[in-house]
């Protein structure tokens, strides 16, 4: 339990590594799927090709758009995609970034059902048993089939207990030639995939390191920076709630005070730090401009530092009088004892 619990803290320690845990499952369970999945070709010659390149195709599509789904930085990149521009430039080199690390973290799990598919063979058997070599690896000068009998015989090469063209090819013969052009291909895509990922790691930090460190960090900042804001408004609807219901029963205890019916009456103590917390947005109207204008001009990435009173009265109007400075002068002595 201690080890789960160690990987459970790290996944929730960042988003990247959350996020790296969530791809991690759906590429478990994209195996478990296929492992579970009941796969049943057709054998008819219109079908077979159908049902074996959807098998293979769809499924991927489908996980894909899920690892989309499941990330939590798609709404926040759409948010910074479709805003005003406002006080707050869009930087293109970060939505690029947030979408490119989304979409590879959305492949795994479909790069992992398609190498399974494949090393298994059943989809690429379905779907191309009508174009085995029949000169190569069987009898084509079977006299009493002609070409449209040839097809419906070779379309039940997937379904062995109904397969009856033996005497044209063996059944044996036609699935081990299938799938091992299918284990080539799934060799080959896990071979691509490994390079094109090992190339990415590897010479991405040669060319662009600057620009990628940059994009990063603001990315970073943007995630940051919506989770910190839900968190505000958060605080202060709880805050604002506590005030409303406070105010609510203060009245309900003068109402019944004013009928007659003394009740004893003691203060909240936390109802002042209750109202500090609301920042003088105090009613409905002014909540909705706040929200409005957070997302129509965001404030510009340029903190300034607060305005401090000087010696002559300066209370932060216009700039601070700035002196020029001197350079400090240091002397060192030497003594000797002769």
């Amino acid at each position: 339990m201690d080890k789960f619990r160690m990987i459970f803290q790290f996944f929730q320690s960042n988003q990247e590594s959350f996020m790296n845990g969530i791809c991690g499952i759906m590429a478990l369970a994209s195996t478990q799927m296929y492992s579970a999945f009941d796969f049943n070709c057709p054998c008819l010659p219109h079908y077979n090709l159908a049902y074996g390149l959807g098998i293979l195709l769809v499924p991927p599509f489908i996980l894909f758009l899920l690892g989309f789904v499941l990330n939590n930085n798609i709404s926040m990149l759409a948010e910074e995609w479709r805003r005003p521009q406002g006080q707050r430039g869009k930087d293109p080199a970060v939505l690029r970034y947030m979408f490119c690390s989304m979409a590879q973290r959305a492949m795994i799990a479909p790069a992992v059902w398609v190498s399974v598919t494949l090393l298994d063979g059943k989809c690429i058997t379905c779907a191309f048993c009508t174009s085995v070599p029949v000169e190569s690896l069987g009898n084509a000068s079977h006299p009493r089939l002609s070409q449209g009998e040839i097809q419906r015989v070779l379309a039940q090469i997937p379904c062995k207990e109904i397969y009856n063209g033996q005497q044209l090819i063996a059944n044996e013969v036609a699935v081990r030639y299938l799938r091992c052009i299918s284990q080539a291909l799934g060799w080959s895509f896990v071979l691509l995939m490994t390079t094109l990922a090992f190339l990415v790691r590897s010479l991405r930090p040669c060319f662009s390191q600057a620009a990628f460190l940059k994009s990063r960090y603001w990315s970073h900042y943007i995630d940051i920076e919506r989770k910190l804001f839900d968190e505000t408004c958060a605080e202060h609807a709880r805050s604002f709630a506590k005030v409303c219901i406070q105010q609510f029963f203060e009245g309900m205890s003068t109402d019944l005070v004013a009928a007659r019916c003394h009740l004893p009456r003691k203060g909240p103590a936390d109802a002042g730090e209750a109202a500090e917390k609301l920042l003088g947005i105090t009613d409905q109207g002014t909540m909705n401009m706040a929200l409005k204008s957070w997302h129509r001009c965001k404030p510009p990435l340029h903190l300034h530092p607060p305005a401090l009173p000087t010696g002559n009265g300066w209370a932060g109007e216009g700039q601070p009088p700035t002196y020029p400075s001197t350079p400090r002068r240091e002397t060192a002595a030497y003594y000797s004892w002769v």
